[in-house]
């Protein structure tokens, strides 16, 4: 389904009925990654996934997509679906637009997943990185689309899941440079959450995968227990949704 939002549409889809759970993509992802999740955990209750913008069959709506922006991207959907209170769960940048949720529309979440994410902002050289990130796309967004989802993961696991692994390259060269670099600078902009996060008395949970390449693992655990958040830990790298399928499945079906 599409919905109209300010000068563009937000695709989303909708399974199952009850106790919603929204699954929220990352950089350079489409709702797409949350197919064989949204078919088996909408057995037992709604089940909603969200292209958010820039992302898939959602469009762009300026220069810089702020996480605040996809935040209320996102609660457009749900105030479309009638939506009061949900559990939310997102990979990666997914999880930073829910802590934006949660800073924006506290009311709307009753238990938080980040799945290889953080609270935390990017540290100085990260929002450096950002940078170059945008002016390597826009000189060559095919060579840095390939780079940047190979190095989410290990060598090993590359070729362990290569079919997965291109599937999600060939979605993501879909993206134009636009919104690549729209969302980039929104993530470097982002302002730190830790303290929301903390304050927020809900069930939240924090996925670390042992072997990430891409986020502090041993910070993030660090952040986790002083934000009283629970950890699991799952011993593959930053795309858990792949590499460890069946752990993150359990742990929706059991916590989230």
């Amino acid at each position: 389904m599409k919905i109209q939002h300010k000068n563009t549409q937000i695709k989303f889809t909708s399974k199952g009925k009850s106790n919603p759970l929204i699954l929220l993509h990352g950089f350079l992802e489409t709702e797409e990654i949350w197919r064989d999740y949204q078919e088996l955990l909408s057995k037992n209750r709604q089940v909603i996934t969200i292209d958010l913008l820039g992302h898939g069959e959602t469009g762009n709506i300026s220069q810089v997509h702020s996480m605040e922006s996809m935040a209320d991207a996102v609660i457009e959907v749900l105030d479309h679906l009638k939506i009061e209170k949900a559990s939310f769960a997102g990979h990666s940048m997914g999880g930073y637009v829910i802590m934006e949720i949660l800073k924006k529309y506290p009311e709307k979440i009753s238990k938080i997943g980040l799945i290889n994410s953080t609270p935390a902002e990017d540290t100085p050289e990260k929002k450096e990185n950002r940078d170059r990130v945008a002016n390597l796309v826009a000189k060559n967004k095919s060579a840095f689309v390939s780079m940047a989802i190979s190095n989410l993961l290990t060598a090993e696991n590359n070729k362990k899941f290569k079919p997965e692994i291109e599937i999600l390259k060939n979605e993501a060269q879909k993206m134009s440079s636009e919104s690549i670099i729209a969302a980039t600078l929104g993530m470097k902009n982002r302002l730190d959450s830790t303290e929301a996060f903390e304050q927020f008395e809900g069930d939240k949970f924090i996925v670390v995968g042992k072997q990430d390449p891409v986020l502090d693992v041993e910070n993030t655990i660090k952040l986790g227990k002083k934000t009283s958040a629970k950890i699991i830990e799952f011993p593959d790298g930053h795309l858990s949704f792949i590499e460890n399928r069946d752990l993150l499945l359990q742990f929706l079906q059991s916590k989230i």
